[in-house]
C-alpha cells in the first residue's frame, strides 16, 4: 500500500508501546539465531534457558492429561488441584502458609509479575527496584504509568542492595520494591540477616510493598533460601513470585505463579482475567506432577550447573579487565567490563560500551552475550551459563582470544 502524507508523519502505535524498548535477551537472541541460519557456529550464551530436558514424568502427566480430554477451560487463578500443591510447596520450601485464594497461575511467572505490577502501581507512583535487575522489571512499570527508581548495588556486595540504600531511597510517592533472589542477572542471593533488615525498613513505611522474584529458588549454592514473606512484619505486603521454568526445566511450557494476600490475588486474577483468564489446563496438570516430584530432578541440575559455574570463573580469572564476583545462585556470570571501553576493534571501530563489546563478540568470537545497560548496569554483560561444560569452555575460550585483538 503507497504512504500517504499522513502516515509518513504520525503513527497509530500508542505512548505505552513507542517508550517501551524490546528485552535484550530477546533481541540479542534473535540476532544470534539469525548467525546461525546463516551456517555460522555461533555459542549462545544469552538466553536465561536450561539446555536440560523437562523431567520425563513431567511430560508423561501431560500425556495423560491429552488422554483424559482435559482440554477445556480453566478457572482464571488455575484448578484447585495446582492451587492447593502450590500452597503446599510453600509450607514445605518456605515456611509460608497460604490458602488457595491467595494463589494465582499464571502464563509464566512473567506475567505474574506484570500482574502485580499493574495491580498495584498508579500513574506516578515510584517503584524501587534493585539493580541490576531482570530486563522486564522497569519495562513493566512504565507500562503501569509509574516511576521507577534504580537503587543500584555495588560490585563490592555482590550487586546486592544494602537496607540503608533502601531506607534512604523511600519517599512519600514510593508504592512498590521489586527485587529477585537469587538475581538474574548477578546471581547474588541475599540472607537471612540482609532480608531481615530490609524487612525492618520496610515495617517502617506501611505504604510500600514488595514483589518478590524467587523464579531462581532452587538454584542456589549456598543452602537456605529466605523469602521475605517469612518476616512476621511485612507478610501481608510481599506479593512473592515464582514458577516452573528455572527448577524444572520448563521454560517452554510457560507456567508460573504468585502468592499474596486474599484482595491483592483477587485483583491479579482480575487483571488476568481481561488478558488470557486461565493458562493452559494441560500445562497445569504437567505442573501440578511436577510439585509432587520433589526436587531430585532440579538438586541435579544445581549440581551440574555448580560446577559449569566453577568452570567457567576458572577461565575468566586469567581474561584481563573481567572483574567477576562469584555467583551464589542462578546461572549466570555478570563480570564488569569497561576496562575494554575506547578499545579499538581490528576492523578499526571503537569499543564504546558494553553494547559495543557484546557485538564485537558475536561477530568476532561467535559468542552471544548480552549488555549489562539492560539490566541497569552499563558497565557490565551477561553470559549464561546454561550450557555443556563444553560449549561453555569453547565460548570463554573464543571470548579470550578476541579480547586480546583490542587495542
Amino acid at each position: 500500500m503507497p504512504e500517504t502524507a499522513a502516515s509518513a508523519t504520525t503513527s497509530p502505535l500508542s505512548d505505552r508501546v513507542t517508550v517501551m524498548q524490546e528485552s535484550a535477551t530477546i533481541a540479542m537472541a534473535k540476532k544470534c539465531r539469525e548467525l546461525i541460519a546463516q551456517g555460522l557456529d555461533v555459542i549462545n550464551l544469552s538466553f536465561g534457558e536450561p539446555d536440560f530436558q523437562t523431567p520425563q514424568y513431567i511430560k508423561d502427566a501431560a500425556k495423560q492429561a491429552l488422554d483424559d480430554g482435559f482440554t477445556f477451560y480453566t478457572p482464571v487463578a488455575g484448578i484447585p488441584e495446582l492451587r492447593q500443591a502450590i500452597c503446599d510447596k510453600f509450607k514445605r520450601d518456605n515456611q509460608l502458609d497460604f490458602q488457595p485464594n491467595q494463589i494465582v497461575v499464571s502464563t509464566g511467572a512473567k506475567q505474574a509479575l506484570a500482574n502485580a505490577v499493574l495491580s498495584l502501581v498508579n500513574p506516578g507512583d515510584e517503584v524501587i527496584v534493585f539493580s541490576p535487575y531482570w530486563v522486564s522489571y522497569e519495562e513493566m512499570v512504565k507500562l503501569a504509568e509509574g516511576v521507577a527508581v534504580p537503587l543500584v548495588g555495588t560490585l563490592e556486595n555482590e550487586y546486592k542492595v544494602t537496607a540503608a540504600q533502601l531506607e534512604a531511597a523511600i519517599t512519600e510517592r514510593t508504592k512498590l520494591v521489586m527485587y529477585s533472589s537469587p538475581c538474574n542477572p548477578t546471581g547474588a542471593v541475599f540472607s537471612r540477616e540482609e532480608l531481615g533488615a530490609i524487612a525492618e525498613v520496610l515495617a517502617r513505611h506501611p505504604q510500600v510493598y514488595a514483589l518478590a522474584d524467587e523464579i531462581y529458588e532452587y538454584i542456589n549454592f549456598v543452602g537456605e533460601h529466605v523469602s521475605l514473606a517469612q518476616f512476621a512484619e511485612v507478610r501481608d505486603r510481599v506479593i512473592t513470585v515464582n514458577g516452573f521454568s528455572k527448577g524444572y526445566a520448563m521454560t517452554g511450557w510457560r507456567l508460573g505463579y504468585l502468592a499474596a494476600r486474599p484482595d491483592i490475588a483477587y485483583a491479579c486474577e482480575k487483571m488476568q482475567s481481561q488478558i488470557t483468564s486461565g493458562t493452559s489446563s494441560i500445562m497445569q496438570r504437567a505442573g501440578l506432577a511436577a510439585l509432587r516430584g520433589g526436587r531430585a530432578s532440579a538438586d541435579e541440575m544445581v549440581a551440574a550447573y555448580r560446577r559449569r559455574r566453577d568452570l567457567v570463573l576458572d577461565i575468566v580469572k586469567d581474561i584481563p579487565g573481567f572483574k567477576t564476583p562469584t555467583p551464589s545462585g542462578a546461572f549466570y556470570i555478570f563480570p564488569e567490563v569497561s576496562a575494554y571501553f575506547g578499545r579499538t576493534a581490528p576492523d578499526g571501530r571503537t569499543i564504546g560500551n558494553a553494547m559495543d563489546l557484546a557485538l564485537y563478540l558475536l561477530n568476532d568470537a561467535l559468542v552471544s552475550a548480552v549488555s549489562g545497560d539492560a539490566f541497569g548496569a552499563p558497565n557490565c554483560m551477561r553470559f549464561s551459563t546454561a550450557a555443556s561444560d563444553e560449549k561453555l569452555a569453547e565460548a570463554f575460550r573464543r571470548v579470550k582470544v578476541s579480547l586480546a585483538k583490542l587495542s
